[in-house]
């Protein structure tokens, strides 16, 4: 009895350990490798080795200094556009385009039931006729002819609104019009410049912060030319979604026809995986409980010493020459001695 309460609790704190991993972290072609082997196997070991070399080069002293920054903004969305694929068919080109306005306009009915104060626009895909192969059977041969039967009509309905619960209504109303192709559903921010502003002026301040840091190691930033490069990018949730093959599965049909399970269809997953933040200096709501908008700015300084200027050599002074002395002898012997003026 002893043992197999010892056996139960590893039990549950293997499953208590494991619980926040995710489905993710189950995949393996063979399920009977080890969760410790399923890190290495994924790739981890590659990062763990990547990030142990980072921290363990050694730094290479420069006398150009550089600033570089990374700045990432998680913004909520303010506007959202679902997408859904529409396609008819019918006998006639009169009844094909009914029943499609039929549909879009039950739609349009059970939401604006439900207080729905979005918008509604249509993109025309295509409207073409169907064919088929009629055969005519002569006495010696038979004649093979394409005949109209129908139309195919294929549009997409953009359905604009603001609030995350809308698009629960909105599933509920095509589900009842039979329409369940969700093709994509777009994120919009309306006051983007106000962001990017915003951005600029943390990114500003980081700036500052380092030129204070060179000054105290005894640089003076004023004898540096500086260059600067600069980008901005813009990402939805849509790019940043992934898949993956659950590694269990529980087959329903099986539970209730109490037979063992031999082989279970597993359905690709798909999760919400953003831009992760290590290598970013600015992360603006880095907690987010749902998918966002990830606005980024990326900025870098160089700088260089200045020249030096050369003064220029100083003239040498002017030689003096003496003024010229003129000796005059007069009749009677004496010699009288005269200073000429300068000219």
């Amino acid at each position: 009895m002893k043992k197999i309460f010892t056996t139960v609790l590893m039990l549950t704190a293997l499953i208590i350990s494991a619980q926040h991993m995710g489905n993710f972290q189950n995949q393996a072609e063979d399920l009977s490798i080890s969760r410790a082997n399923i890190a290495t196997s994924m790739g981890n070991g590659a990062v763990y080795r990547k990030a142990y070399a980072e921290a363990h080069t050694p730094l290479r002293p420069t006398n150009v200094l550089s600033i570089n920054l990374r700045s990432l903004y998680n913004v909520d969305a303010t506007d959202y556009t679902a997408v859904f694929n529409i396609i008819q068919v019918g006998k006639t080109a009169e009844e094909t385009t009914q029943l499609m306005n039929d549909k879009i306009e039950l739609i349009k009915k059970e939401l604006t039931q439900k207080g729905f104060q979005g918008e509604f626009a249509l993109d025309m895909i295509s409207f073409v006729p169907q064919y088929e192969i009629e055969v005519t059977k002569k006495l010696f041969s038979k004649t093979y002819t394409e005949v109209p039967v129908g139309f195919e009509l294929q549009q997409n309905l953009l359905i604009s609104y603001r609030k995350d619960t809308d698009f629960q209504k909105i599933l509920t109303a095509c589900g009842k019009a039979e329409v369940y192709n969700l093709v994509k559903v777009d994120y919009y921010v309306k006051n983007l410049e106000a962001v990017y502003e915003d951005l600029q002026n943390k990114l500003l301040v980081e700036v500052a912060k380092k030129k204070v840091y060179y000054e105290k190691l005894g640089f003076e930033m004023k004898n540096y030319n500086v260059m600067m490069a600069d980008k901005k990018y813009y990402h939805t949730p849509k790019d940043f979604y992934k898949s993956y093959l659950a590694a269990e599965n529980v087959s329903m049909e099986s539970l209730k026809n109490q037979k063992s399970v031999t082989k279970v269809r597993k359905p690709t997953s798909y999760y919400y995986d953003p831009i992760p933040y290590n290598g970013y200096d600015i992360v603006v709501n880095a907690a987010i409980t749902k998918p966002v908008i990830q606005l980024g700015m990326d900025l870098s300084l160089q700088y260089t010493l200045k020249p030096v200027e050369k003064k220029p050599d100083p003239k040498p002074a002017p030689v003096k020459t003496p003024h010229p002395k003129v000796y005059v002898v007069s009749p009677n012997g004496p010699i009288d001695i005269k200073q000429l003026p300068n000219n």
